[in-house]
């Protein structure tokens, strides 16, 4: 699976999750660590020496830790 199509499962999954259980950054990273281990990244083509490669850890948090910051501003604004 293309990592375009990665991202589009584990944020489904992620989302998809009950909102009390998706609110922290410690629950991201639970999630993000499971979720790394369950799926496979390739290597970019734009870095085949993988010289500049994120660790797949790194990059589900990168995906996911903002939809945590818009958790917390739909809860505090009331949106």
């Amino acid at each position: 699976m293309e990592d375009h199509e990665t991202r589009r499962k584990i944020i489904r999954e992620w989302m998809a999750l009950p909102k009390e259980k998706r609110q922290t950054e410690e629950q991201v990273a639970a999630f993000a660590k499971k979720a790394a281990q369950q799926n496979e990244f390739h290597r970019s083509r734009r870095d085949p020496s993988q010289k500049f490669r994120r660790d797949p850890y790194q990059k589900l948090m990168g995906w996911l830790l903002p939809r945590v910051a818009a958790v917390h501003e739909s809860a505090c604004c009331g949106a």
